[in-house]
C-alpha cells in the first residue's frame, strides 16, 4: 500500500514533491554523479525530495570526454542518454527499476521506433509511464533528451 501511494504521488509531478517534502521535514537534496555529464546551466542533475528523485533531462554528452553525440544515430544518442540517467540514479542508490515516469523529447518523431527499440532494453518488469513529444529544438541541437522521476520503495 505504501509503495502504491508513493507511485501515485510520483505520477502527480509537483504534488509529489510537496508531499515528499512534507513527509520528510521539507528536505530537498541535490543528487549528482561524476559518471554523468555536469549540468550545463543553473540546475541539478537530480533533486531528491524524500523518497522521490526528480532527474533533469539528459542529452547525449559523454560524461568523461564531454563529447556531444549530436550527429550520431538516434540509437547511439538514446543509449548514451539512458546510460547518463542510470548514473544519476545510481548516485542515489537507485536503478532503472525505480523509474516510474519519463518524458522523452525528440527532434523528429520519425525516429520514434528506433529510439523506442533502445529505450525498451533499459526497462524490465513494470515499465514507467511515458510521454513522448516532438519539439522544435533541443539543447545543443541533439536529437533526444529524456527526463525521469524515480521512487524508492
Amino acid at each position: 500500500m505504501k509503495r502504491s501511494l508513493a507511485l501515485i504521488a510520483a505520477a502527480l509531478g509537483g504534488v509529489a514533491s510537496l508531499s515528499a517534502c512534507a513527509q520528510h521535514g521539507g528536505t530537498l537534496r541535490a543528487v549528482s554523479s561524476a559518471e554523468a555529464p555536469k549540468a550545463i546551466g543553473p540546475y541539478s542533475q537530480a533533486v531528491s525530495a524524500g523518497n522521490v528523485l526528480y532527474l533533469a533531462g539528459q542529452i547525449p554528452i559523454h560524461p568523461k570526454t564531454g563529447e556531444l553525440l549530436k550527429d550520431a544515430p538516434i540509437e547511439a544518442q538514446t543509449r548514451l542518454v539512458l546510460d547518463n540517467l542510470k548514473a544519476v540514479l545510481a548516485a542515489d542508490g537507485m536503478t532503472m527499476a525505480n523509474v516510474v515516469s519519463t518524458t522523452v523529447y525528440m527532434k523528429d518523431l520519425n525516429d520514434f521506433a528506433k529510439m523506442n527499440e533502445v529505450y525498451g532494453t533499459y526497462f524490465t518488469g513494470v515499465t514507467p509511464a511515458r510521454a513522448t513529444v516532438q519539439v522544435a529544438r533541443l539543447p545543443r541541437d541533439v536529437a533526444v533528451e529524456i527526463g525521469a522521476i524515480a521512487v524508492k520503495p
